[in-house]
Order: C-alpha cells, then structure tokens, then sequence
C-alpha cells in the first residue's frame, strides 16, 4: 500500500493490528520518510471522537494477548516509518550538491587569475594573453557545463524529496492522531476500571470472603497497571511522532534552499558569467586594439621628431656652407704666415749659405798655399 493510500485509510483503532496485511499496515522501505505533530485529543474529529467512544467497550483489560498488542500496530508503522524516512530522504546529496556548487566558485575564480609576467615582446605579449584569455574561458565553459548538468539532476531529486516529505508530513499527522486516540481510549478505559470495575470487584471480594475474589481483585490491579505502561510507552510513540514535524520541515527546508541555490546558480550566476566573459572578451580586443594604436602613435610622433631634429641639423649646415667662401680667410691668413716665415728661413739659410761659402774660398787658398810650399821644399 502506497503514502496516498495509507492518507485515504485515515487513522483507525484494532485490538488485532496482525490481523492485517503487512504491507497495507506499513510504510514500504522505499516510500518511507518522516512524521509530523499534532497536540492531544482536541485535534480529533467528532467522527474519530466518536470511534474511540466505541472503541471504549471493546477494550477487556482480562484479555492478555489484546492488552499486549494494545496500539502496537501504530507503534510498529512509526517504527518502519522512521527507519524508512531516513533511508528515503538521504543528506548526503546535499553534501554533493555542496561540492558541486564549490566547483563553479572555484572553476570562476580560477578564471579570474592573472596570468603569469615575462612574455617578451608587446604585440606577442598581447596575443599570448588573448590566447590564454580564451583557453581559460573554453574550460571553465566546459566543467562548469558539466557541473549545470549535475545540479539540474540533483534538483529534480530535491523536488521529488521535497513533494515526498509533504506526504510524509501528513502520514506522520495520520499516525500522531491515531495515537491520540489509541491513548485517549486507554485513558478513558482506565477510568473505568479504576473508578468502576475494580471497585465493583474490591466489594465483591469483601462481600463474599473468596479467595478467588481476592484474586480477581489482584488480577484487576496487575492488569490496570500493565494497561497504564502500555498508554505510557503508547505516548513516548507519540512523542517521537511529535519531533517528527520538524524534522521533516527542517529537512525540506535544506531541500528548499539547496535548490534555490541551484536554481539561482543555472538561471542567474552562470548565465551572467558568460555574458560577462564575452564582455570581458570584447574589452581585452578593444584594449589590444588602442594599445596598438598607442604605440604606433608613440613610434609616428618619435619619428617625427627625430626627422624633425635631422632636418635642422641638415638645414643649418648647409646654410653654414652656403654662406662660407672657398677658402676660409683663417686659412688664408694661416697659408700667408706660414709662406713669410718659409721666405724668411729660405733668406737665411741663403745668408748662411753666402757666408759658408766666403770662409770655404779662403780656406781653399790657405790650403792651395801651403801645398805649393810643401812641394817646394828641398828633399
């Protein structure tokens, strides 16, 4: 029997819970999940009101194994509920849901990193980050394609847990108010025998004397208080059922938001991420482009004044020369000192020459003088 089937049966009191199918009488490991809260009798319907009055007479405390399987049908599908619930709803897809969301983080703000100084060369510099620029978006794209695809799954499973935990919330209400009445009934069946049947019995016994009476006085007492422990452990049940709700809430609620996050992450972050990656795209041509701009601006006005300087210096030296004569007058002035003082010195070695030769010719004849008087001499 499936949740809406159980939520159609509504709750029900039996003295006979085993009497039952087994499957109709509990949650299914797979379609288990967890319970929801209700407070006492008051939440009870005049129509349920009215089951337990009736369900009142067919309490007999003398009847041990009833008194023993007393609400024990409700217990057991608690018992299988909550084990079933936290089977069915498992946390740890959160946990992946969480890693999985870390990756996007990550994979974007891997993105965002500088890259790494030193590339030679300002036109190939700017190509290689281009290039590095688009490589890093192709793979960021990529795994963070891959993860979308991952979330979109686990969301359609957070949906699905969080319409099943719905159902589940009111099958645990269901139980919660069963129990209410299995322990309201109690109750009033103990009112009964307190007030009625065992007084009824304490009076037969003085009456008559019987030890059998005595008996039957003490059986009472033994069965009363075994009632009494049963509706108590029958509320611990309802108790649990009680902490159920939140439970169940606090679990949807993770669900809830774990799949906002995922549905702000595919719909809003990464959407936005690309449109500004093809932004930031743009921008880096629009700034390769000016930087190029720039340079080649720089390297015109650099050649301009370059030229510029060349020209003057050009322009100046060749009105110098223009302007200048053939021959320089400090050349000519050095040419004519330096012909005056060749002159001069030619003057003087003539003098010198003149006066060398006057003291050669009267050396010569001194000298033609004496050879002649040698040869004259006598031998």
């Amino acid at each position: 029997m499936n949740i809406d089937e159980l939520l159609k049966e509504g709750p029900s009191l039996t003295l006979d819970p085993f009497s039952e199918d087994k499957k109709g009488g509990e949650l299914r490991k797979e379609e288990a999940a967890e319970p929801a809260v209700y407070e006492e009798e008051k939440y009870l319907t005049e129509e349920e009101k009215k089951q337990v009055e009736a369900f009142v007479d067919q309490i007999k405390l003398q009847d041990t194994v009833s008194i023993l399987q007393y609400g024990s049908g409700v217990q057991h599908k608690m018992a299988d509920f909550s084990a079933g619930t936290l089977e069915k709803v498992r946390t740890k897809d959160l946990g992946e849901v969480g890693d999985l969301l870390g990756g996007v983080v990550s994979e974007l703000r891997h993105f965002n990193e500088e890259e790494p100084k030193g590339i030679g060369g300002f036109f190939k510099k700017r190509a290689a980050k281009m290039e590095s620029l688009k490589l890093r978006y192709d793979k960021a794209e990529s795994n963070i394609e891959k993860v979308a695809k991952n979330l979109e799954g686990h969301q359609v499973r957070l949906m699905k847990d969080s319409a099943l935990l719905d159902q589940l919330y009111d099958l645990n209400k269901m139980y919660f108010r069963e129990l209410n009445m299995y322990i309201l009934a109690g109750k009033k069946k103990l009112r009964i025998a307190e007030t009625e049947e065992l007084p009824a019995l304490q009076r037969k016994a003085a009456e008559t004397g019987l030890a059998e009476d005595a008996q039957a006085v003490s059986d009472m007492r033994g069965m009363i208080s075994r009632f009494e422990k049963k509706i108590h452990d029958l509320e611990l049940t309802r108790m649990v059922s009680l902490q159920m709700a939140p439970q169940i809430r606090m679990i949807q609620s993770s669900n809830i938001t774990m799949s906002e996050k995922i549905q702000t992450t595919l719909t809003s972050t990464i959407p936005l991420w690309k449109s500004q990656m093809v932004i930031a795209l743009g921008l880096e041509h629009s700034k390769e482009a000016a930087e190029a701009q720039r340079r080649v601006s720089e390297l015109t006005n650099e050649l301009l004044r370059k030229n510029a300087e060349k020209l003057q210096m050009a322009t100046v030296e060749t009105a110098k020369e223009g302007e200048r004569g053939i021959v320089d007058m400090e050349t000519l002035v050095h040419t004519n000192e330096k012909l005056i003082a060749t002159i001069d010195e030619v003057l003087k070695i003539q003098k010198e020459g003149r006066e060398k030769r006057k003291e050669a010719e009267g050396r010569l004849t001194q000298l033609e003088q004496e050879l002649k008087e040698k040869l004259l001499e006598e031998r």
